[in-house]
């Protein structure tokens, strides 16, 4: 089957971590042989690459064109309009990459189906570009675009009105199936495939090999993620305060790092802090090995891939208890999951997990329940459904002509 994958969320030359899911999903699939895609990931126009105006300039210096893993990725540009951007972008994205589609189909890669990553404004752009071209459209829900854009009264209406045109829907957890389905969504039309992890690159290794390596010593834990609100960093800060013993790394750029630090520096903990700033996917194994638990405090989450980095490779985590993460975190090999998400909260879980350390070992075996073979099997089954259902429709369109 041939597929066209559309999101803004893939990885590029200047942001090789943007998205990486998205592209790790893909990868996986198309090594069944079963499926072959092309990928249009759009990114947002800005006349400046000077440094100074921040991510805006990264995206300038992404290549239009460039190879990823054999799959070829196209960039085209599209608008962003500040303050009225959130409910024109996907009319914007979708306009913004008609062309570009167009140029694809025109040079003989005539796709069966759009896959499409996000549902707000990714999804619904897709569905107007699937309209626009005739083609079937699936979308995969992947977090805040359904726990959080909904309570925005026109995107919610947008994304309504994508859903029920699209031909199939994706969630990565059953949370956001179930938070769908109370929007109003038929649960009939959404499959719940969870992400899995790459067990080759995420593995145990020599774990004070690993720790002499990174100069690391005494119970250490690392927080993953960017650097806003919604990861709450400032919680593991704080429970620092609540834990004289343990060290903290933190992998990760974001607007608020300067505030993180002050905080820090205002608990008495700055010297068990340690900024890493951004950590490639090849580098952050040696920082899971290194380390004694992996810490996610999240108000939000889908599907959150990090914990399961962080098994694979044996070590534990302590998460929140929110959305998709209860389903990753499952069984105490796994780790523990807070019972209030707060700084105290976070402490008292780590002091459970010290209780009770599992075995790297069980850890890792628990982990590998998360290959990405069933993830792709059910993708294969419902592409080749929507495909074949699209293809009896527009026969019947042609003779009824």
């Amino acid at each position: 089957m041939k597929l066209l994958t559309f999101s803004t969320l893939f990885p590029n030359t200047v942001k090789p971590s943007h998205g990486i899911f998205v592209e790790t999903r893909l990868r996986y699939l198309l090594a069944s042989g079963k499926a072959q895609s092309k990928v249009v990931a759009p990114v947002p126009w800005f006349p400046s690459s000077n440094s100074r105006f921040g991510d805006y300039a990264a995206f300038s210096k992404v290549p239009r064109r460039e190879t990823r893993y054999e799959i070829d990725v196209t960039h085209p540009r599209y608008v962003v309009i500040p303050k009225v951007g959130m409910t024109a972008a996907p009319w914007l994205l979708a306009q913004a990459s008609k062309a570009e589609i167009g140029r694809i189909i025109d040079e003989g890669y005539d796709f069966d189906a759009i896959d499409a990553h996000y549902f707000y404004p990714d999804g619904v752009a897709a569905v107007m570009l699937g309209k626009y071209f005739n083609k079937p459209v699936v979308v995969t829900a992947r977090g805040t675009d359904i726990n959080l854009i909904p309570q925005y009264a026109l995107p919610r209406r947008q994304l309504m009105w994508a859903a029920s045109h699209a031909a199939g829907m994706i969630t990565v957890c059953n949370a956001l199936r179930d938070e769908m389905i109370g929007l109003g969504v038929d649960g009939e039309r959404i499959v719940s495939l969870r992400n899995g992890v790459d067990l080759q690159r995420f593995q145990p290794a020599d774990r004070q090999a690993a720790r002499a390596q990174l100069g690391i010593d005494g119970f250490t834990i690392i927080s993953v993620g960017v650097l806003d609100p919604r990861k709450a960093h400032d919680l593991t800060i704080g429970a620092l305060a609540l834990m004289p013993d343990v060290k903290l790394l933190i992998a990760g750029i974001g607007p608020q790092r300067k505030n993180l630090e002050a905080l820090a520096q205002r608990l008495g903990v700055a010297d068990r802090v340690t900024f890493l700033g951004p950590v490639a996917q090849t580098e952050l194994k040696t920082y899971y090995n290194a380390a004694d638990a992996m810490v996610l405090a999240s108000s939000r989450e889908g599907w959150a891939n990090v914990l399961l980095e962080s098994m694979a490779c044996g070590t534990p985590v302590v998460a929140s208890n929110v959305w998709g993460t209860p389903e990753v975190v499952a069984t105490p090999e796994a780790g523990v999951l807070m019972k209030e998400r707060t700084s105290q909260g976070i402490a008292d879980a780590m002091q459970r997990l010290r209780d009770h350390y599992p075995e790297h070992a069980a850890t890792r075996r628990y982990a590998e329940n998360f290959s990405w073979d069933a993830t792709t099997e059910g993708q294969l089954e419902l592409f080749s459904r929507v495909i074949g259902y699209s293809s009896v429709s527009n026969n019947h369109r042609r003779a009824a002509a």
